[in-house]
């Protein structure tokens, strides 16, 4: 059963099929020109071209979900999309999200990419252990699974959480991360809506409450996103005990959280939404100020999530940023 459960967003979005889907580590959306793809209308529409960056679909992407159990000690779910050859692309969601937050990224990223899409450690459908949660064994977490995938070098794209993983890794291991893109970052994961919402965790026992998590969640974005999409997001939310709700925003607070920002030497691309109700813009100037080779993009009325709010407009800027000169 986890495995349609995970399989149900995707699902939802028209991106496979239930009928498409076999038991077992990977899985595989019907073929585009198949009559089991054309009995759902969001992926027929998809076989229609669509062009970002120059670069033009005329499929939509093959999503195959696995499990690998990583030197850290860890399992984790992932989801892997695109050419085994090509570049490859790893995405890391935020808190208390799951590689669900990518849904409405995934079928717009070009399928001569690689895209990996783990599940953190704690969320998802990962495994829940007793501890590291911290940002940097989150990190640590990321480079075990590069090793156990064989991939040398990345780009590295993180939202809010996964942004600040993402800072560790680049920090950590400068000479594996070709790009690094940073969506509603900012320099440290320590301010007053943190501070508070540690203390609403604090008191969270399980039974999760679905009104907790709702307010949180549909707090962070501006735009309006689809009820069905927010609605999984949600439930995805709600996997996560209190034991690691509380785990993980520890972590957050504690001072190894700060990345040492001026020891990143991958270009990277920051994306801000001016509505963001976490992080300032002050923030996003720091930020810049504290990573050589950084460039801001601002999203006007867009919150702290772009991904879940334009999607489309993130793939055409990551692809761009991605086809500009530099480090690659």
């Amino acid at each position: 059963m986890k495995l349609l459960e995970l399989l149900v967003p995707l699902i939802i979005l028209g991106t496979i099929s239930l009928s498409d889907c076999s038991v077992g580590a990977n899985t595989h959306p019907a073929d585009p020109g198949s009559p089991a793809a054309a009995r759902h209308p969001l992926l027929s529409s998809r076989r229609e071209s669509q062009t970002f960056a120059g670069q033009q679909r005329l499929r939509p992407p093959t999503l195959r979900f696995s499990d690998v159990r990583l030197k850290t000690g860890v399992r984790l779910r992932y989801a892997t999309q695109g050419k085994p050859s090509g570049q490859p692309i790893i995405l890391l969601h935020g808190y208390p999200d799951s590689s669900f937050s990518y849904s409405r990224v995934l079928p717009l990223l070009g399928s001569n990419f690689r895209i990996y899409v783990p599940d953190q450690r704690g969320h998802g459908e990962s495994e829940r252990p007793a501890g590291g949660y911290e940002i940097p064994s989150l990190a640590a977490d990321v480079l075990a699974f590069m090793d156990a995938k064989g991939i040398k070098q990345a780009v590295i794209v993180g939202h809010s959480m996964g942004s600040f993983v993402a800072q560790h890794v680049a920090v950590k291991a400068p000479e594996r991360v070709t790009r690094l893109v940073l969506v509603g970052s900012a320099t440290t994961l320590r301010n007053d809506v943190t501070i508070e919402l540690h203390k609403e965790i604090r008191a969270v026992r399980d039974p999760v409450p679905e009104k907790f998590i709702r307010e949180f969640q549909e707090s962070t974005v501006f735009q309006s996103v689809p009820k069905e999409f927010m609605d999984q997001i949600i439930k995805e939310s709600l996997k996560l005990p209190a034991r690691v709700l509380q785990a993980v925003i520890n972590g957050f607070l504690e001072p190894e959280a700060k990345a040492e920002l001026n020891k990143i030497r991958s270009p990277t691309l920051i994306i801000w939404g001016d509505k963001d109700s976490i992080f300032p813009r002050s923030e996003q100037d720091a930020l810049i100020a504290a990573i050589p080779n950084a460039t801001l993009k601002v999203y006007v009325e867009t919150g702290h999530c772009p991904n879940w709010e334009r999607p489309e407009q993130i793939v055409k800027d990551i692809e761009e940023f991605m086809m500009q000169g530099g480090r690659r």
